[in-house]
């Protein structure tokens, strides 16, 4: 643990990275495997991950991400986009390949499945979406750790245009909208303002309540 608290204090949101250095695909796939093994609500992981490497797309990205150019930069774009709606099938899916992984059909997780067929369908798309989206930012925070512990440089963005970005990557033709993009690579040797300044965060007695 801590070995792990280190490299969280060796992170920072990377203003700029070098271009010419790849983070190897080992790497990569640890981190999206550890982005895959994720809580979720209800296990259902309404969101996904593109992995943009392609340049033609990151420069059509660019523009509408404020020109920060950790989006050409990185070694690889992560993109979060998390599903429009919950709909039956969606649920169905999810529930139907736990009892199938598993081997069981539980009365009790059976009893669960009704219970959101019987409420999340029934909301309105912008009230599933903001849900689903929650869930996308919890599978960002694990990859900002995964990276970390693999000394890949990171950066949460918001910064940008998600209906462009979902026009680009044609997102909405599969039932999903952008929530965050993650750019992987390594930090710039210099023109970074940031690298060298002390991490700052609220001190622990003004963070942390204890109720004993």
């Amino acid at each position: 643990m801590s070995d792990l608290l280190e490299v969280l204090k060796w992170r920072y949101a990377t203003k700029k990275m070098e271009p010419t250095k790849a983070v190897p695909q080992e790497k990569v796939d640890r981190i999206l495997e550890a982005v895959r093994l994720t809580a979720s609500s209800s296990g259902l992981q309404p969101y996904e991950v593109f992995v943009v490497t392609n340049p033609e797309l990151r420069e059509q990205i660019k523009p509408h991400a404020w020109n920060q150019g950790q989006v050409t930069d990185c070694s690889h774009l992560l993109v979060f986009a998390a599903w429009d709606n919950y709909t039956a099938d969606r649920i169905n899916q999810m529930f139907d390949l736990v009892n199938e992984e598993r081997g069981i059909k539980n009365e009790g997780w059976e009893a669960y499945r009704q219970q959101l067929l019987n409420t999340y369908p029934q909301r309105d798309a912008e009230t599933n979406y903001a849900h689903a989206a929650r869930q996308a930012y919890i599978g960002v925070g694990t990859a900002l750790i995964a990276a970390a512990q693999e000394q890949v440089d990171s950066v949460p963005m918001e910064g940008f245009d998600p209906a462009k970005v979902d026009e680009i990557l044609k997102l909405r033709e599969r039932g999903l909208r952008s929530v965050v993009m993650l750019p992987l690579g390594y930090r710039a040797g210099d023109g970074d303002w940031l690298v060298n300044l002390k991490k700052v965060r609220r001190p622990r007695e003004q963070f942390i309540t204890e109720l004993k």
